[in-house]
């Protein structure tokens, strides 16, 4: 078979009913819900809406974040890019990429408009996940060292995978979906920085919809479009990794996800829950010593900027996030990383006691730290692809919720979720989505 019919027998067929799997898309439709709603303010997000609501259908549109209804494609755009605008969404490390911005409003946007219900959606949502992973670790580094953004290229799979099987699309027709998107699936990493990067999660989920409705209408593509001599990975750089494949429908690699619960770069997170660890064992900011981090030579360029003067810059700074961290800071807030944090003078001097060190031993996922405090040395490592305990991930992602968005809408939130296979639950959890402008204010701000 051709990788098209492979994943199109998977997408079309598979039973979808692992409670491991559904557990972890369950976690995943709540914290991507929980983001879009934090980030319906952004300025991507709002042009986003503007130009979905432009041309809007009379009636029978799927809701978007912040109100308001537009064609399914068009709000898979919108809620692509609104959920991907703080960047606070969850990562896949196999996937290189951020799989449930691109699949989730794809699959949710043609839920609400078929009256799809909540077991269907949740289907959907699981090889739709799924897919996104498998053809992202099928691509692999070289595709993404190459230039290519895995949230719009991979996660077009995902999104089509997704939003043919909320359709009901046959094995044929959904190879067809995933034929089409091989020729529709881009995303460039040049985008990084600008508001390119959230829209091409939204790009990505417009196409899943949009392939998996021609494929509905009898659209055809040539079938070997995505491993073809021409097709998408032999043009785009894919290594075709053959085992990223293997026990496809069997067994599942999405719930190695990793979910943020601090609002910053991802390469920083390792970093900030060795400190945590650390800091079970009792530190006094202003006792600290000396702190050094050991982290992998590639995130040194990524996030390692050693005197943020910004908001935006100490997202990317080892040296300010665990001065932050040490001085019981929120990290999860959104709030605290600010202009006024940078310059706070106790923080200022907190961090230049911070030293970062490149180690290519420590793997990429990975942070070690040092403290030295009162004459003792504190250490602590942690990696982030060990944090698959659902019972730890749980309350976690409903604290993080609670920051974000306050009390009452976390809770609100959360039972939509819980109960999403009731009837009408998709178009009960869409109509949440408009209620941004009732968020409380957040913890940090309190």
């Amino acid at each position: 078979m051709t990788l098209a019919e492979t994943l199109g027998h998977f997408a079309a067929d598979c039973p979808a009913d692992d409670r491991g799997m559904m557990r972890f898309v369950g976690f995943s439709l709540f914290d991507w819900a929980t983001v879009g709603l934090a980030g319906i303010d952004e300025p991507v997000a709002r042009a986003a809406r503007r130009v979905a609501l432009a041309d809007a259908p009379a009636q029978g549109g799927a809701t978007l974040f912040g109100g308001g209804q537009a064609a399914p494609a068009a709000a898979a755009l919108a809620n692509g890019a609104t959920s991907h605008a703080l960047d606070y969404d969850d990562t896949h490390f196999g996937h290189i990429g951020h799989p449930s911005v691109a699949v989730i409003p794809a699959a949710l946007a043609l839920a609400e408009t078929r009256g799809v219900g909540g077991t269907q959606l949740m289907q959907a949502l699981a090889v739709g996940l799924e897919t996104a992973c498998r053809v992202g670790a099928w691509l692999g580094r070289p595709h993404y060292e190459a230039g290519f953004h895995q949230t719009g290229t991979s996660g077009a799979f995902g999104a089509t995978a997704a939003a043919g099987r909320v359709l009901g699309l046959d094995v044929a027709q959904m190879a067809q979906a995933l034929s089409l998107a091989a020729t529709r699936a881009a995303g460039l990493k040049s985008q990084f920085g600008t508001m390119g990067k959230p829209l091409n999660a939204g790009f990505a989920a417009e196409i899943g919809v949009t392939c998996a409705r021609l494929a509905e209408a009898g659209a055809g593509s040539t079938p070997e479009a995505i491993e073809g001599a021409q097709g998408f990975g032999p043009t785009h750089a894919g290594q075709a990794d053959a085992t990223a494949l293997e026990g496809l429908g069997d067994a599942w690699i999405f719930p190695a996800i990793s979910y943020k619960f601090h609002a910053c770069c991802h390469g920083l997170h390792a970093m900030l829950e060795a400190l945590r660890k650390a800091q079970a064992e009792g530190i006094a900011p202003e006792a600290v010593e000396a702190v050094e981090i050991r982290t992998h030579p590639r995130w040194l360029a990524v996030c390692n900027q050693p005197a943020p003067a910004t908001g935006l810059q100490a997202k990317f700074s080892y040296r300010l996030t665990a001065a932050m961290s040490l001085a019981g800071l929120d990290t999860a807030a959104l709030d605290v990383y600010s202009d006024a944090t940078c310059a706070r003078p106790d923080l200022v001097a907190l961090r230049d006691r911070v030293t970062v060190v490149a180690d290519a031993s420590v793997d990429d996922t990975a942070s070690e730290i040092r403290v030295t405090t009162g004459g003792q040395v504190i250490t602590a490592a942690h990696d982030v692809l060990g944090d698959s305990d659902p019972e730890v991930i749980e309350p976690r992602l409903l604290a993080k919720s609670a920051t974000l968005l306050g009390d009452t809408l976390r809770a609100r939130l959360w039972e939509e979720v819980c109960h999403i296979d009731r009837t009408g639950g998709p178009a009960s959890l869409a109509t949440r989505l408009a209620t941004g402008a009732a968020r409380e204010p957040t913890a940090a701000l309190r």
